[in-house]
């Protein structure tokens, strides 16, 4: 115990042991005690010198306290003096009287220690099962070295948690502590651990970080509340800064909407406390996050939308309006309002409604761009009033339209002060700040807007009086070209830069603009002026700028103006210039210090005003048409022409594509409205399947019902049998009775229809008889009269069977009904099974042979019905015969008369010859006559017989 004494300051006889002698006893102790009082002791001794003897305590006891957290886990004390020892050797505790020298060096031993702990990763293993201790004792100073751990040595302790199981777990316990203390170091620690560690921020996420986070917040008053709803709020920046899995998270589990109470400030906004401002800029941070540029288009459009539809921008519009509220939350509240709407249409036309509370109220638009244009305000609001303005009109056609309106002749009110007056008046102010600022914001107006970079070439402004207006374009240009005779303002570099950012944009992909442009006599000598000179280095962005203008004129020069063709413009580029030294002072652009700085991030964000010289959407398009001006100045005009021929059929194709694509979609809406009507019949298919199904089986269940009860009334007694056997029978009787009359009824139908087309037939068989007797063809209808003939007997003794059926069925009709008369009158029910039995069984045959008749009927029918077609044809080609045979008689007739005439002539002919004959035998001149003639000739005949027969 003497020993104990010196350590803890007590007095001992003799020397006093150096600490380094001291702290190898007390490890010594620690290491060979086999009493707990006295290894605790000896660690309570190590932690009270182990800030004083830091690099003693920690090379000789860092083993043995490591030993003591694995086998004195029972006691609690000791845990606590072991983990408190750990802390001080491996904390680096800021002290403010230490020199820069001692604090590295304590750096360095933090760091040391760190890596020694940390060489065994089941020492961090050790640390995170200690957490899950209840004691205070225990799981304070555990919380706090872990935290020491992940200062000194981050990436590597966030290693080892996140693959120890369930480390991160019961890390996220701590925030459920119901000890403040350790729940606001807990805070802290996971502060620690999810920096720049995407994996764990995600598990941290899920483990419900987000809610235990927010109940926090609003536990300890929100904005009012104190470090510890600031610790939160770094804790939330963590989880959800670059890291879109939580940010959709967070967004989906409707956080965002939980984030509004946060700014509802009230009407009294002075005495702001320094904790509640950093509060309040950690939460607008917060909403910035979820909306950043950086983030996917598709997430931030999707928190843009839910901030509107729960109302805090609308609660954001309110801070940026209220009076009294300090300067850098105000202009953090400009940022996070341009960034909410930045992009969003809907959110755009909300922020345009809005007004400030003055007398008379006025556009929150009019009375920020006066703090932009105005010296007196601070830079860093300038600027966030420019970064909202240009975040206002991004992506924001309508929004573009109505600030180029305010500045036509025919929209002015005089009356009010407009958006459109107030960039005029910052143009062309003595504040190169404001020169620059209105320039930006203007170009914002025109960035890819064809119609309002037209209709900004109608302005018009008066310089002074006595003299016409200039074009604004004019005015632009004049204050380039003539700096010195306008107060010196052109001769500005910031001034000159904004100017020609202005100018480049506006005449960008405008040939209209490039033609008002270059109409102007003095703007082409002023840049080939400036761009050939050898000025300073401050000089050469503007030669750069110069450069691009020109080249806009080059590649946007649609031919209009003689004296300004492209090629002219290129032909002065290579005479007065050079093209390679055209193209190193374009360079000059991307080269400058300050291009790649605003080329990074949309916001303006500057050191001083002296550095904003670059535009974030101007470096974009410098970009874009640095290669192709190039390209068009060492073209010839040649290769232009080719080149259009090239672009009008690559547009031609692109049209054929997108008509092929149209098409397309057609097609394919088509198909899936089909395959919708597919799916709906289908479904109605099944549905009706089901329905039959159900049926079936309910109609199975009833013939089972069915059976059911028959099985049972037949066990009935004999009486009851017999009385409604009785009873079943007068009905039976009573139904057979009117089924026979209806049998009968319709068989009485047939019988007179089949009369009716047996008369039919024979009138139609005597006409065929009259009209076929005449014909060649008679022999093929007397067949098919005979055979109707024989059609007719089969009907007509079909007729006779049916004759003798309905008789005997009258009479069984008959003897049924007396039956039933006597089975009625007698009251017994006493029928004679045998009669009924016989009668049933006639019945039965008569209706079978009813049947057989009705299908020989049908048979016969179809029969006649050939025959029918058969006798048609027979009646087609008799009549065609007859027709034939008319016109042959009639040429017969006409060859009789023909013949007649013939014979007459052959007459007269005769006669002629016989008075010629006459004469020349009254001249005495010999003539044979025809008798003499014949004669001779029958002669020749005979003798030519003879011969034949000779032979």
């Amino acid at each position: 115990m003497n020993f104990f004494r010196g350590v803890m300051g007590g007095q001992a006889a003799g020397p006093q042991p150096s600490g380094a002698e001291t702290i190898q006893k007390l490890c010594d102790r620690v290491a060979s005690s086999t009493l707990l009082e006295d290894r605790r002791d000896a660690v309570r001794a190590l932690k009270s010198l182990s800030k004083k003897y830091r690099m003693e305590v920690g090379t000789q006891a860092m083993e043995h306290l490591i030993n003591i957290l694995q086998t004195d886990r029972s006691d609690s004390e000791i845990l606590g003096y072991a983990l408190d020892t750990l802390y001080n050797l491996i904390c680096n505790d800021e002290e403010e009287e230490q020199d820069e020298a001692m604090q590295k060096q304590s750096d360095d031993l933090g760091a040391q220690f760190t890596e020694q702990f940390i060489q065994d990763p089941e020492h961090i293993t050790l640390i995170l099962s200690l957490l899950e201790e209840f004691d205070f004792h225990v799981r304070w100073p555990g919380v706090k070295l872990l935290t020491a751990l992940l200062k000194n040595q981050g990436v590597q302790v966030q290693g080892i948690i996140l693959v120890s199981p369930m480390g991160v777990s019961r890390l996220m316990d701590l925030l459920a502590d119901s000890r403040e203390v350790i729940r606001n170091d807990g805070l802290l620690l996971l502060q620690q651990l999810t920096k720049s560690n995407a994996a764990i921020q995600k598990i941290v996420a899920f483990e419900s970080a987000f809610e235990r986070l927010l109940d926090i917040i609003t536990e300890e008053g929100s904005s009012d509340g104190g470090i510890v709803v600031e610790d939160c709020l770094l804790l939330l920046l963590n989880l959800l800064k670059n890291n879109s899995s939580n940010q959709n998270f967070f967004k989906e589990g409707s956080y965002i909407q939980r984030m509004k109470p946060w700014f509802e400030v009230g009407d009294d906004n002075s005495g702001w406390s320094a904790q509640k401002v950093t509060n309040l800029h950690l939460m607008l941070q917060l909403v910035r996050v979820m909306v950043s540029p950086v983030n996917s288009p598709g997430a931030s459009a999707s928190c843009q939308k839910s901030m509107y539809q729960c109302g805090l921008l609308q609660q954001l519009c309110t801070i940026l309006m209220a009076t009294g509220v300090p300067a850098d939350i105000l202009t953090e509240t400009i940022n996070t309002v341009s960034e909410v709407i930045r992009g969003s249409q809907v959110n755009q036309d909300y922020f345009a409604s809005v007004n400030a509370p003055s007398n008379p109220p006025r556009p929150a638009i009019v009375v920020l761009l006066m703090s932009m244009v105005n010296e007196r305000q601070p830079f860093v609001l300038r600027c966030a009033v420019l970064y909202c303005f240009q975040c206002f009109l991004y992506k924001n056609q309508k929004g573009q339209g109505e600030i180029v309106a305010t500045l036509l002749p025919s929209t002015i009110d005089a009356n009010s002060i407009s958006a459109g007056q107030l960039l005029c008046g910052g143009l062309f102010s003595a504040d190169s700040l404001s020169n620059w600022c209105a320039s930006v914001a203007l170009a914002h107006a025109l960035q890819d807007n064809l119609t309002q970079k037209e209709q900004l070439l109608r302005v018009q402004l008066a310089t002074s009086l006595g003299k016409p207006p200039v074009s604004l374009l004019q005015q632009c240009t004049n204050i380039l070209s003539q700096g010195d005779k306008i107060a010196r303002r052109g001769s500005k570099v910031q001034t000159r830069v904004g100017l020609l950012m202005l100018l480049c944009t506006w005449i960008n992909n405008c040939p209209i603009a490039v033609t008002h442009f270059l109409h102007n006599q003095e703007n082409v000598p002023f840049l080939t002026a400036q761009i050939s000179e050898n000025l300073g280095e401050d000089e050469r962005l503007v030669q750069g700028l110069c450069a691009l203008l020109l080249g806009i004129c080059i590649f946007y020069n649609d031919n209009s103006l003689e004296n300004y063709t492209k090629d002219k413009l290129k032909q002065l580029i290579e005479k007065r210039i050079g093209k390679e030294n055209f193209v190193e002072k374009l360079g000059f652009i991307t080269k400058h210090e300050l291009y790649s700085r605003a080329a990074q991030k949309p916001q303006p964000v500057f050191l001083s005003p002296e550095q904003m010289l670059f535009d974030h959407e101007f470096t974009k398009l410098v970009k874009e048409l640095e290669g192709v001006i190039t390209k068009a100045v060492h073209k010839s005009s040649e290769d232009e022409k080719k080149e259009e021929d090239v672009k009008k059929t690559l547009e031609q194709h692109d049209n054929i594509v997108m008509r092929y694509k149209d098409l397309i979609r057609e097609q394919d809406a088509q198909i899936q409205e089909l395959k919708e009507q597919v799916g709906t019949m289908t479904s109605q298919s099944e549905q009706m399947q089901t329905t039959v199904t159900q049926q079936l089986s309910q109609i199975q269940q009833h013939k089972d019902q069915y059976n059911v009860i028959k099985l049972k009334l037949g066990k009935d007694s004999q009486s009851q049998a017999n009385s409604q056997a009785d009873s079943q029978v007068n009905g039976l009787q009573t139904e057979e009775l009117s089924q026979l009359r209806e049998d009968l009824e319709e068989l009485r139908q047939q019988h007179t229809l089949l009369q009716t087309q047996l008369s039919d037939k024979d009138a139609l068989i005597n006409t065929l008889r009259s009209e076929t007797a005449e014909g060649s063809a008679a022999s093929d209808n007397t067949e098919m009269l005979k055979e109707l003939d024989a059609l007719r007997s089969q009907v007509h003794s079909q007729a006779t069977e049916i004759d003798q059926m309905k008789a005997e069925r009258q009479e069984l009709l008959r003897k049924a009904e007396a039956v039933s008369s006597e089975a009625v009158s007698s009251g017994d029910g006493s029928l004679d099974a045998a009669k009924m039995a016989e009668i049933e069984s006639r019945l039965a045959a008569q209706t079978s042979e009813t049947e057989r008749l009705k299908e020989e009927s049908k048979s016969l029918s179809k029969s006649r019905v050939d025959l029918d077609q058969q006798l048609a044809a027979a009646t087609s080609t008799a009549a065609i015969l007859q027709t034939e045979k008319a016109l042959l008689q009639t040429e017969v007739q006409e060859s009789k008369k023909e013949q007649d005439d013939l014979l007459m002539l052959l007459a007269d002919q005769d006669q002629k010859i016989h008075s010629l004959k006459q004469r020349l035998k009254a001249l005495g001149e010999p003539v044979d006559d025809e008798d003499d003639l014949d004669a001779r000739d029958q002669t020749d005949d005979d003798e030519e017989d003879d011969d034949e027969d000779e032979d």
